[in-house]
């Protein structure tokens, strides 16, 4: 009997595994190691109760909301049900939501109490805006422009870990990764255009078109250079090379088949950019030259 049970356990913790989409951590992950950086130290264990949140649970929070919300959109598209992102069943609704309560709710209880009251406020509407982008009435996901711009809180680690830590926001570096990942977020929504289209969803992708994506996008790219120069010129020298490929590539060819070819190399990005950051705060910190 306790076999059944630890098996039965597996199975739901390796479907919501998925659900969670671990391809796609280093977004909230590596943000907070990046935070953690830019705070003054290579290791915090202050920080380590952060990080643990930002992998499964919070994900599961990410993903899990939306694909319960876009179940009949994911049943059309094609690349649900690959590492790109879960197809699921009605008969799963009620696992995920029970996953992401048992995950988050502990965490969240233990900042109330284990961090300052402002790096709470930010962890609180960091997970607020997550779950209003996929789930009525907010659905920003089906808001155009809002869709995009509620995508900046992916940059909201780079704020509170800091204060988490008793440290100084570096804004310049917040406010720049908060326009790429807006811009990022409507890129990536090109390949689902025909999809959206469809099923009625109205996002900044369906209502711009892809070249008017390209536009957008890369005007929010650009803010980011901008910022990311105020902090470190070969950083935004990498974000202003990735970008402007992949915004050439859309503005020549602009359609979703485009958007899809571009998506491999788009969630490569972030892994290249966080490298070229990580490695230099590293050698930085290692040295006694920052802060």
């Amino acid at each position: 009997m306790a076999g059944i049970f630890f098996s039965v356990l597996l199975q739901l913790f390796v479907r919501l595994f998925h659900i969670s989409r671990p391809v796609l951590w280093v977004n909230t992950v590596g943000t907070a190691v990046v935070g953690m950086w830019l705070a003054g130290s290579l290791w915090s264990w202050q920080a380590l109760p952060i990080l643990l949140w930002l992998t499964l649970p919070f994900n599961l929070l990410i993903y899990g909301v939306n694909d319960v919300f876009d179940r009949d959109t994911d049943a059309d598209n094609p690349r649900k049900g690959s590492l790109e992102g879960a197809r699921i069943s009605g008969g799963e609704v009620r696992h995920i939501r029970l996953g992401v309560l048992a995950t988050n709710l502990p965490f969240l209880l233990y900042f109330f109490f284990g961090v300052g009251a402002s790096a709470f406020a930010w962890m609180t509407l960091y997970a607020a805006v997550f779950v209003g982008y996929s789930a009525p009435p907010a659905r920003f996901k089906a808001r155009p422009f809002l869709d995009s711009l509620s995508n900046a809180a992916y940059a909201f680690p780079l704020v509170f870990v800091p204060l988490a830590l008793g440290a100084d926001v570096v804004w310049p570096a917040a406010l720049g990764l908060m326009a790429w990942s807006a811009a990022k977020h409507t890129f990536d929504a090109v390949q689902d255009i025909h999809e959206d289209r469809r099923s009625g969803i109205r996002t900044t992708a369906v209502r711009l078109g892809a070249r008017g994506v390209a536009y957008w996008s890369g005007g929010l790219w650009l803010v980011s250079v901008v910022c990311f120069a105020l902090v470190n010129v070969p950083v935004a020298l990498i974000v202003a090379v990735i970008s402007g490929g992949l915004i050439s590539a859309l503005y020549r060819r602009p359609e979703p088949r485009t958007g899809r070819r571009l998506y491999r190399i788009s969630i490569l990005y972030p892994y290249v950019a966080g490298t070229v950051a990580g490695i230099q705060l590293v050698g930085a910190l290692s040295i006694g030259a920052y802060p």
